[in-house]
């Protein structure tokens, strides 16, 4: 039995995949209807107007993601609060086409 339980516990850990948290919790906006696309890299927005990408904060956050797309990956994901103005969501879009990002894709929950 002790055999079993540890070949499933190595093929669980084999098989896993550890994705890291957020930087910090999200509540998308909910929208009656969606597409689902294809998941590219995600730049969280916060209600507080806190911008972050993976461990980094900020301008630094903006410049890691468009160093690291290119023209074959799929468009970056903005999670947004719920909360968030609409004038800081327009003026990250700005700063995000500024930065050579002109198509994103905005995350929202199903209703």
């Amino acid at each position: 039995m002790i055999n079993v339980v540890f070949l499933l516990l190595i093929f669980f850990l084999m098989t896993s995949t550890l994705a890291p948290p957020d930087p910090f919790a999200v509540q998308p906006p909910v929208a009656p209807v969606g597409e689902n696309g294809v998941a590219g890299p995600v730049l969280y927005l916060s209600g507080a107007g806190e911008i972050a990408f993976r461990e980094l904060r900020g301008d630094d956050a903006i410049a890691a993601l468009a160093s690291e797309i290119t023209d074959a990956d799929a468009a970056p994901q903005v999670r947004a609060d719920a909360t968030v103005r609409a004038s800081d969501l327009a003026r990250l879009l700005k700063t995000l086409a500024g930065a050579g990002l002109g198509e994103v894709a905005l995350v929202v929950a199903p209703e």
